[in-house]
């Protein structure tokens, strides 16, 4: 199943892939830098920017600055990865930074539940922009 993660909010998008993936699906995720998570502006990027520094940098631990990361990342919260089961479901779980060209042709789908017009609100951030804040390069 390929998903695009275009104005989708990052924890719904999140809980259905890690769903999927426990039945058994394949997924894989593109244009996580357009996926969307709700709330303050400034307290995003404060929350996130005191993730990534949490830490020592040879102990850990350690936060991802990239976007399709970060989104393997909150999946991988919803999984039970440290079990044997789901760390073969979280290998299963590829996700990528614009639309690669061997999924170009497929058929890509989205999620209505998970889309950003069915928020009450208007105040939301990119994950390109948590990510650049954050020292990414895309």
């Amino acid at each position: 199943m390929i998903i695009d993660a275009t104005d989708l909010i990052l924890g719904r998008l999140a809980s259905y892939a890690a769903k999927k993936a426990l039945l058994g699906e394949d997924i894989k995720i593109v244009n996580c830098e357009k996926a969307v998570i709700s709330g303050n502006k400034d307290y995003l990027l404060q929350k996130y920017k005191a993730k990534f520094d949490k830490g020592v940098p040879l102990k850990g631990p350690y936060f991802p600055r990239m976007p399709e990361r970060i989104v393997r990342r909150t999946i991988r919260g919803m999984l039970p990865y440290k079990k044997k089961r789901g760390k073969e479901v979280y290998k299963k779980i590829m996700c990528y930074v614009g639309i690669p060209e061997e999924f170009a042709k497929e058929k890509i789908e989205t999620i209505k539940e998970a889309n950003v017009s069915k928020l009450p609100t208007t105040r939301f951030l990119t994950l390109e922009r948590i990510s650049r804040h954050l020292g990414a390069k895309i």
